[in-house]
C-alpha cells in the first residue's frame, strides 16, 4: 500500500459483526518508505517521558505499523471481532538505534490462532526494513473470548518482576491519559479515551493504553538502554484512569540474566497499593 490506513474508519467498520471463523488466517501488508513526521514524533515522545533526541523510541515504530495491524484484522474475513479483543504480550527487538529521519518499510502480518483457556490466540507480527536490513521488529499477542481449551492449562507468566528495585518511581495518570496518548499516536479505540465509550465494553472508567504504559516503562530506563535489546512485557490488568501507580525496576546480573527469561533489567508497574499488577516486563540486551 502507499499510505497507511486511517484508523477511524477501521474502528467505526469493527463494530459490524461479522462470521467467527476457526482460525486466524495469515496475511501481511506493506508499506514502503515512511519518514516519521517530526511533530507526531515529538508529541510521542512528550506523553511516554522520551527524550527529544533524533532518534526513534523503540515502542515509536509500533505506531505506525498498528494502522496496518488494524486493516488486516477490521477485514470481514478475519474470523475475530476486532472490539474486544485482549492485548496479553507484546515483545519489541529494537536492532539498532533508528534516525528521526530514516525511511523504513514497514511488514506486517497475522500469525496463526492457538487455543487459549480463555479463547483463541494469535500473534501479529511487525518488521521494519532500511534496504535489505531488518532494524527493528514486534509481536504481539493478542486473545479473542471465547471457549477455550477443554483442559485448564498454565497461562505463561510473561517476563520476570523485579524482587529488589533498584529504581522506583511513583506516576500519576490523568483522566485525559487516553486521549492525549490517542492523539499522539492514533490509537482511538474507545476504551481509552471516556468512561461512557469504556463501559460497553465491561470498563467503569477509560483505560489506559497498553503500549503507552509500555513506553512509559522505557523512558524510564532509557538512561540505562544498550544500543540494542529486545523488550517483553506482559500485560496482566487494565489501569482504570485516573490513576496512581508505581514503577519499579531491578538491574539483573550475567548469571541472572542466564537464569531467568529477560535480562538486563526487570521492572513492573502496580497500583498505589503496592500489590495489583498491571504490567511486567524485562529488557535483553541483543548481540551487535
Amino acid at each position: 500500500m502507499s499510505r497507511a490506513p486511517r484508523l477511524l474508519p477501521l474502528y467505526a467498520r469493527a463494530v459490524v459483526p461479522k462470521r467467527r471463523g476457526r482460525a486466524a488466517y495469515e496475511r501481511r501488508l506493506v508499506l514502503p518508505g515512511v519518514r516519521p513526521d517530526a511533530a507526531r514524533l515529538r508529541r510521542y515522545a512528550a506523553v511516554c517521558g522520551f527524550p527529544d533526541d533524533g532518534r526513534l523510541p523503540a515502542t515509536y515504530p509500533h505506531v505506525v505499523a498498528f494502522p496496518l495491524a488494524m486493516s488486516l484484522m477490521a477485514a470481514r474475513d478475519f474470523p475475530f471481532p476486532l472490539l474486544g479483543l485482549v492485548h496479553l504480550a507484546n515483545r519489541v527487538e529494537h536492532l539498532r538505534p533508528v534516525g528521526a529521519g530514516e525511511r523504513l518499510t514497514y511488514v506486517v502480518a497475522t500469525g496463526p490462532a492457538q487455543s487459549h483457556p480463555k479463547g483463541t490466540v494469535f500473534t501479529v507480527a511487525a518488521h521494519a526494513r532500511l534496504g535489505g536490513e531488518t532494524v527493528w521488529r514486534s509481536t504481539s499477542t493478542y486473545l479473542s473470548r471465547g471457549p477455550g481449551t477443554a483442559q485448564p492449562t498454565a497461562e505463561d507468566p510473561g517476563p520476570p518482576g523485579p524482587t529488589v528495585a533498584a529504581r522506583r518511581e511513583s506516576w500519576h495518570l490523568p483522566g485525559s491519559l487516553g486521549r492525549s496518548y490517542a492523539a499522539a499516536s492514533g490509537d482511538r479505540n474507545p476504551i481509552h479515551l471516556h468512561p461512557l465509550a469504556a463501559r460497553p465494553f465491561g470498563f467503569r472508567r477509560a483505560i489506559a493504553h497498553g503500549m503507552w504504559t509500555k513506553a512509559r516503562c522505557l523512558a524510564g530506563l532509557a538512561d540505562e538502554l544498550p544500543e540494542a535489546y529486545a523488550v517483553d512485557v506482559s500485560f496482566r490488568a487494565p489501569v482504570l484512569l485516573p490513576a496512581e501507580v508505581g514503577f519499579r525496576a531491578e538491574r539483573l546480573e550475567a548469571a541472572e540474566q542466564a537464569a531467568r527469561a529477560g535480562g538486563g533489567w526487570a521492572f513492573d508497574v502496580r497500583g498505589a497499593d503496592g500489590v495489583r499488577e498491571h504490567l511486567r516486563g524485562a529488557v535483553s540486551p541483543l548481540a551487535g
